[in-house]
């Protein structure tokens, strides 16, 4: 069975991550996950553990960095903290599916710290005056927080030549089709077609 691809998504707010990654779901046939973090916070009406997150204490969580059992985490706002479960990613990864983890920028270095064979995406939009209409029409932001989420995009996207791949999400579509297809090549690296190539080359002729 073929090992599945770690794929990283990251990208300021407003550039399409959240559309981009459900078309890449939703097209995969199932064979796409998102990665289910684990956080401290309490549960909203309607979520399940182990479907939108994992819900520990702040005991346990302490409990699950000592341990190691992270590949990244992160303390948001002071208050709760999120991490990405390093057996929930490791186990669907040996069963074949590809998982999506949709994360900053420190977070996917940190992630590819500890996993580097993983991929790292960065989406981009086209230019910075649309990344500005886009927040604009939205229309859920006020004014200074816009001005935040921009300089905050300034600062992730100079960080681009971190990423292996860059996508600009000018034309949505496009966009979908180019993620799908990095995917799509990465699964016939020699690194992903590891088994492949060791029965291949054990092979007797």
């Amino acid at each position: 069975m073929r090992r599945g691809i770690l794929l990283i998504i990251s990208g300021p707010s407003g550039v399409g991550k959240g559309t981009v990654s459900k078309a890449l779901l939703e097209g995969s046939g199932g064979n796409m996950v998102f990665s289910v973090s684990a956080t401290t916070r309490d549960p909203r009406p309607g979520e399940m553990h182990g479907r939108e997150y994992f819900f520990v204490t702040k005991e346990e969580f302490d409990r699950m960095i000592d341990d190691g059992e992270f590949l990244e985490y992160m303390h948001v706002f002071g208050r709760n903290y999120y991490g990405t479960p390093k057996k929930y990613v490791m186990d669907q990864l040996e069963m074949g599916h590809d998982v999506l983890l949709d994360i900053d920028v420190n977070g996917a270095m940190k992630v590819k710290e500890n996993c580097p064979e993983a991929i790292a995406l960065m989406l981009a939009p086209p230019t910075m005056k649309e990344l500005r209409r886009r927040l604009e029409t939205r229309g859920t932001e006020e004014q200074p927080v816009i001005e935040r989420r921009l300089a905050e995009a300034k600062s992730e996207l100079s960080r681009m030549k971190e990423y292996d791949f860059v996508v600009v999400n000018d034309d949505l579509d496009a966009a979908i089709e180019q993620c799908r297809n990095i995917v799509e090549c990465c699964k016939h690296t020699p690194d992903y077609c590891v088994d492949f190539v060791n029965t291949l080359i054990d092979e007797d002729f």
